[in-house]
């Protein structure tokens, strides 16, 4: 651990509140799937094992007031918000003591009070969303930022561009977190994207953009709080390209015939 502080300057304390959060989402999610397969859950769920980094890394960096926006994937972004696990439980099993009081379920839940403006089942759903809160923010003078979190597949959605081109032509205070786990659905990316750096498309708009390690949260949480301080200074929004691993399928019980055994 003493390397680990020396190399980065990383506190134990900090790691080990890394660690914690990362774990609470990873068994959260496993219990999910358990409930679910035991059929006590209603709908389609989506768990986020193997991103738990990003989500971790991001929201330690946000300050009170920042905001997120999520997508069909969001306990993990939902809990490193500040929503407590059994509120979120209780969400998806449809009880009024849920953060959104039952009405969200798993795709469509929303925590305001936290900052959470929602997830979207819609690809790309949140990315206009947050445009519109950070042009808020811009308006009143705010010193806050607006998160969308979103996936590859979403790059190819007309959201992502019409968002991204206003962010920039409008220099709102944004900040776009593009969780590349390499697939979208059961999309694998060299199908989906004649680019292989996504990051290429938000400089297009001119838009500054860094990359990380998403698997490492400490270098997401470190890269994230420069890109929110470029954001929250008024110099423009960014684009945080994170390249993750989805380990698991794309809903719970996908049998994942199109991926590799091996993979």
């Amino acid at each position: 651990m003493a390397k680990v502080e020396q190399r980065r300057g990383v506190s134990e304390e900090a790691l080990r509140e890394f660690f914690r959060e990362m774990l609470l989402i990873r068994r959260f999610e496993e219990k999910v799937e358990e409930r679910f397969r035991a059929g006590e859950l209603p709908g389609f769920l989506h768990v986020a094992i193997g991103q738990e980094a990003v989500a971790v890394g991001v929201c330690r960096a946000l300050a009170d007031g920042d905001v997120i926006a999520s997508t069909h994937r969001a306990h993990g972004h939902t809990l490193a918000k500040g929503t407590h696990p059994n509120e979120l439980m209780a969400e998806l099993y449809g009880k009024l003591e849920g953060c959104s009081h039952g009405y969200g379920g798993s795709m469509h839940l929303y925590d305001v009070e936290r900052g959470n403006l929602g997830a979207n089942a819609v690809v790309g759903g949140g990315l206009p969303a947050i445009v519109g809160a950070a042009l808020a923010f811009k308006f009143r003078g705010e010193p806050r930022v607006g998160v969308a979190f979103f996936g590859d597949g979403a790059t190819n959605i007309g959201t992502f561009h019409e968002s991204l081109n206003l962010a920039q032509l409008w220099a709102v205070p944004a900040l776009f977190v593009c969780e590349d786990n390499h697939w979208a659905e059961s999309t694998p990316e060299s199908q989906h994207s004649p680019i292989r750096d996504l990051s290429k498309r938000a400089e297009a708009f001119g838009m500054k953009s860094m990359k990380v390690d998403g698997q490492d949260v400490e270098e997401v949480n470190k890269v994230a709080a420069r890109a929110l301080k470029h954001a929250r200074d008024g110099k423009g929004p960014v684009f945080l390209l994170c390249e993750t691993q989805r380990l698991v399928g794309h809903y719970i019980g996908d049998p994942q015939v199109y991926r590799d055994k091996d993979e």
